[in-house]
């Protein structure tokens, strides 16, 4: 591969751990938005809806413009919308009349970010040169779990040493890494995900291929299974350890986080000597066997190893569903990296929405619903399968 790609990974590894700052650092401030602005937390609720709805509205638009303008453009304005929405967060819920609609300014201009940082960095890394496509899709989406990691305990440590009360320091320390990646994407080369002369497929052309339809499936199961449990974790270590929020936060969502960070790392240093295919089948009978664990399992502390297993075992299913449809559909283009980041924040989004409103028609059993989502990993297990079926066909 051309060296002067390695700086553009390097980049697009970045372009991940600004997403992981936008998705997980206001999170760790809603207590004290609570407490400061008054803010209600069916509000602190709605902020988080709107922050992954928006997303999900920028993944559908960005079909229509991204071709348009650019790939280098859209970089750029991904970062400046991450870097501007930081800035904002820091100073419009002082100066606006009404707090909660600075921080929904706030939230939305650095959700546009995440959308689009969503949408254009596995093309790009896709399109690269590179030997191993695979090993380089799975060892991007493992920046993600890295930047999780960091942003909850360097945030953790900065409020401890300097209070609560400084956390607009810490979050323009967050907004100069996207600041210092928007420098480094006006310089880095940005390959063609299509070939010149050549155009990707539209949507319409998309949706009459049945592969498509399996990995749109795929995709959503992959977002489910991987947020089902992590978005829940926290709460299962409090409930089954009886351990404070913090403990909670590092025994669960951090436990989770590494491992499926470990997976997707361990998959791009190994991937040229491991089937992709069996990887993902392998790693989503762990993913059935861990969810069982956890909800049939009476041991609250092997119900917590097997929500690290849960973490080991969805590492690969995000980036591998994208590699086996790069694979698939090489002339997918934009519209089709749109439509399957679409598909798996639908995913993220229900996979913790079916978990919780089975546990709460359940009289709050939160291992009943952890049960119920074991239909995801199962789902797409069966995609898999359905994949290799459609492919023979083509």
């Amino acid at each position: 591969m051309d060296k002067s790609y390695n700086k553009t990974l390097y980049a697009c590894f970045t372009g991940y751990i600004v997403q992981a700052i936008v998705n997980n650092f206001v999170p760790l401030l809603f207590l004290t938005f609570h407490n400061t602005y008054g803010i209600s937390m069916t509000q602190i609720t709605l902020l988080i809806t709107f922050n992954f709805g928006l997303q999900l509205l920028v993944d559908i638009l960005s079909i229509t413009f991204v071709d348009r303008i650019g790939y280098r453009a859209s970089m750029l304005i991904a970062h400046i919308c991450a870097v501007a929405g930081f800035v904002f967060l820091t100073v419009l819920p002082d100066i606006c009349g009404n707090a909660f609609a600075g921080l929904l300014i706030a939230v939305a201009v650095y959700a546009v970010g995440g959308g689009l940082l969503e949408v254009l960095v596995s093309p790009i890394v896709e399109a690269c040169p590179t030997k191993n496509k695979e090993k380089a899709m799975s060892l991007l989406h493992s920046f993600y779990c890295w930047g999780h990691v960091a942003v909850v305990l360097v945030s953790t440590v900065f409020f401890y040493l300097f209070g609560i009360e400084n956390w607009r320091c810490m979050a323009w320390i967050w907004s100069v890494i996207p600041f210092a990646n928007m420098i480094l994407f006006t310089r880095v080369p940005i390959p063609s995900l299509i070939d010149e002369g050549e155009k990707g497929l539209s949507v319409r052309q998309l949706f009459g291929k049945k592969i498509f339809w399996v990995l749109m499936l795929m995709m959503i199961c992959a977002g489910a299974s991987e947020q089902a449990v992590s978005q829940w974790a926290s709460t299962f270590a409090e409930m089954g350890l009886n351990v404070s929020k913090t403990v909670g936060d590092l025994a669960g969502p951090m436990l989770f986080a590494i491992l499926m960070g470990s997976a997707r790392a361990f998959y791009g240093k190994y991937g040229e000597r491991i089937d992709l295919e069996h990887f993902m089948i392998g790693s989503s009978v762990l993913c059935i066997a861990s969810y069982l664990c956890i909800a049939l399992v009476p041991s609250p502390v092997v119900g917590l190893i097997g929500c690290g297993l849960c973490g080991l075992s969805v590492g690969i299913m995000w980036p591998g569903v994208f590699s086996k449809a790069a694979a698939y559909e090489a002339k997918g283009g934009t519209a089709m990296f749109a439509m399957l980041a679409l598909a798996g924040d639908v995913g993220c989004s229900g996979g913790p929405t079916v978990v919780g409103m089975v546990s709460g028609a359940l009289d709050n059993n939160l291992k009943m619903g952890i049960l119920a989502g074991v239909v995801f990993p199962m789902l797409l297990l069966a995609g898999i399968f359905l994949c290799r079926m459609c492919s023979k066909r083509i």
